[in-house]
């Protein structure tokens, strides 16, 4: 093979090990809760911090991890980026205690800021033309690939070998992309940076991401109930109001504002925005109806999305190649827009009166009464088919559309925007749905007080009660059916508006422009 092969292969393994590694330990955290001793925080909090102290972190240093691969060398970074991923996750499979491997966990999570965006600029940098278009394909539809085998993979392996393993299969991977890389990937950075490096821009921009992550994430698990949350917040919201001013009245800037003087680099950013909170809101709130209304088990939810997992396995990589050939922006329209077709078909759930008898009446099974092939499949494959021709011209589109000095920091500010838009999104989401279940329970049930602390208690969008009498638990069902169904809706609107952007914003022109 080729050095260039080589190069997309060690840069696939080295993202892979992030998306692989949450899923996995995802499947694992039951687990850790039941075997792992914890002593300063209980177990549902600790796996909490497993999961959420980790995506914080993670997305905190996105923009810092990008401008230092910039400056200093994108192999440089994305070595140690693996070596200190590597490290940390030999800490966390040999922790004796849940408060270690929380610890350990926000170590992963800062090297694994590295990883993403040096990876996309190793290949920015590699590759040109449509060659670039096909190999952001190919990494799309390998980390699809890995992040689909995650569950299954990790399920058998924390069965079999136990939970430690969620983290120790890391190791092996890691030294296999250092040796990768270092032999293979050539080295490139930003050779018109000058200056000193802007730490004062690096600490306001952890602060605006982590600030607004934390808060969105600690509200939603409080119901908005913790005032640290909305502390979190104006810390964030503060910060980001900063950067303005950071920008443009300082030299040697983190962020150049002539970044965001490219068209296609600006709209991308803003359809991220609304395409990637409209997903995240789907996966987590249809995955919750599916198990809670139509009587589907944890693992039929679970299998019930793999079609989306396949399309993009299948599809990526052509459209990769195709938006290379032609340009992004038809990719970037059409997709989103298929998306959003999806989820209208997904707003007739439940589809017929026996999805209430699969909840009240019968136990769960992989195959409820509510129809499979009739009422989830269709929406699967249209919203799959058009997330895989989306994705890989998007990321074409933001990584062709900047210099390629900058394209380390061009991808982390975009993964940083994936990240930082569907946790905001589900939090003001979790809201207008809130306030649609308890309006339509109070609908249904006259005798009841929509804001009484007691009945929130026990009634709840995302938890319904277990043993409540029949006519509560169906007032309960419809109400929880209607607020999905507005999740929906809204995010169907969401995908409507981002392919909008995309078709009205993007310049094939740009795309193809050298950068």
């Amino acid at each position: 093979m080729t050095r260039r092969t080589w190069t997309l292969f060690a840069v696939v393994l080295g993202s892979g090990i992030v998306f692989l590694d949450s899923t996995i330990v995802n499947v694992a955290l039951r687990t850790i809760g039941d075997q792992l001793p914890a002593t300063l925080v209980g177990v549902l909090e600790g796996q909490s911090y497993i999961v959420n102290g980790y995506l914080l972190i993670l997305s905190a240093f996105l923009i810092l991890a990008g401008a230092l691969a910039d400056r200093y060398g994108r192999r440089r970074m994305f070595v140690i980026g693996l070596a200190g991923f590597g490290v940390a996750s030999l800490a966390c499979g040999l922790a004796p205690t849940m408060e270690v491997l929380i610890l350990s966990r926000l170590v992963q999570g800062a090297f694994g800021a590295v990883l993403v965006p040096t990876s996309l600029a190793l290949i920015n940098a590699t590759f040109e033309g449509p060659e670039r278009g096909r190999a952001f394909g190919l990494w799309a539809a390998a980390t699809s690939a890995l992040t689909l085998l995650g569950p299954p993979l990790g399920g058998f392996l924390v069965d079999t070998i136990g939970w430690q393993v969620a983290f120790l299969i890391n190791v092996p991977l890691c030294a296999l992309g250092v040796g990768l890389a270092m032999a293979r990937a050539d080295e490139s950075r930003n050779e018109d940076a000058a200056g000193r490096f802007d730490w004062v821009g690096a600490v306001a921009v952890a602060l605006a991401v982590g600030g607004l992550a934390y808060g969105a994430i600690r509200g939603q698990e409080t119901q908005w109930t913790d005032t640290t949350a909305w502390l979190a917040l104006a810390i964030g919201a503060v910060a980001t109001l900063s950067l303005v001013p950071l920008m443009t009245l300082r030299r040697d800037v983190l962020m150049p504002p002539s970044l965001f003087l490219s068209r296609n680099f600006t709209v991308t950013n803003v359809s991220t925005l609304l395409i990637y909170g409209a997903l995240y809101m789907v996966f987590y709130f249809a995955a919750i109806f599916l198990q809670q209304a139509l009587g589907y088990t944890a693992l039929a939810s679970g299998l019930a999305f793999i079609p989306v997992d396949v399309a993009l396995v299948l599809l990526s990589t052509r459209a990769g190649r195709l938006a290379g050939t032609y340009g992004p922006r038809r990719f970037m329209a059409y997709g989103p827009a298929l998306m959003a077709v999806g989820l209208l078909w997904f707003l007739r759930l439940p589809a017929d009166s026996g999805a209430w008898r699969a909840r009240m009446a019968e136990p769960a099974s992989l195959v409820p009464s509510t129809g499979y092939l009739v009422d989830v499949l269709p929406f699967t494959l249209v919203f799959g088919i058009g997330l895989a021709i989306m994705v890989a011209p998007l990321t074409t589109a933001l990584m062709t559309s900047i210099p390629t000095g900058n394209s380390g920091l061009a991808s982390a500010i975009n993964n940083a925007i994936s990240r930082i838009g569907p946790v905001l999104a589900s939090a003001v989401m979790f809201i207008a749905v809130s306030a649609a279940f308890y309006g339509g329970l109070a609908a249904r049930l006259p005798d009841v007080n929509a804001s009484d602390p007691e009945l929130r208690a026990e009634f709840s969008p995302l938890r319904l009660p277990e043993d409540a009498s029949p006519a509560r638990e169906r007032a309960a069902l419809e109400a929880s059916t209607d607020a999905f169904r507005l999740a929906m809706l809204i995010a169907a609107l969401l995908c409507a508006v981002g392919a909008a952007a995309n078709w009205v914003g993007i310049r094939d022109e740009e795309a193809r422009a050298p950068g």
